[in-house]
C-alpha cells in the first residue's frame, strides 16, 4: 500500500514505523506527513502522542466519514534534525459522502529530547 502522505514510498517503509512507535520522525516535515497519514488511517492515538503536552487536547475523536486523500507541502522553515523548532505549511484534502474540501495550515513544531511534536497552527 502506498503511504497516504504521498512520499512515493510504501506505507510500511514510510509512516507506518512511526505510527507503530518503531521510529521517530527525524524532521518536522516528516512528523507533519506522519500526522496526515494518521488522519488518513484513523490513528487518533498517534495524533495525541505527537501533540505537544502544552497544547494537546485530552481526547480526539476522528470523523469516520472523512477520507483524507492528498497532502501538499507548500513551505517549510527550519525543522531539520538539529533544529529545536520548525514550521510546515500544507494543504490537506478530504472527501466525505456529502462534500469535499481542504484544510490549509501553517503548523508549528518543537523538538524536545530528540522528538518532534506538533505545537499549534499559526493564524
Amino acid at each position: 500500500m502506498r503511504c497516504p502522505c504521498l512520499s512515493g514510498l510504501p506505507y510500511a517503509e514510510c509512516c507506518e514505523p512511526l505510527h507503530r512507535g518503531d521510529a521517530a520522525a527525524p524532521t518536522a516535515e516528516q512528523l507533519m506527513r506522519s500526522r496526515f497519514s494518521a488522519f488518513a488511517v484513523g490513528d487518533a492515538a498517534y495524533l495525541l502522542a505527537t501533540w505537544h503536552p502544552r497544547t494537546r487536547p485530552t481526547s480526539l475523536a476522528l470523523d469516520p466519514d472523512l477520507r483524507w486523500y492528498r497532502l501538499d507541502i507548500l513551505d517549510r522553515t527550519a525543522g531539520g534534525p538539529l533544529d529545536a523548532e520548525g514550521e510546515v505549511e500544507f494543504e490537506a484534502y478530504w472527501r466525505s459522502p456529502d462534500d469535499r474540501g481542504s484544510q490549509r495550515e501553517r503548523s508549528r513544531f518543537v523538538r524536545e529530547s530528540g522528538r518532534w511534536y506538533y505545537l499549534d497552527a499559526l493564524a
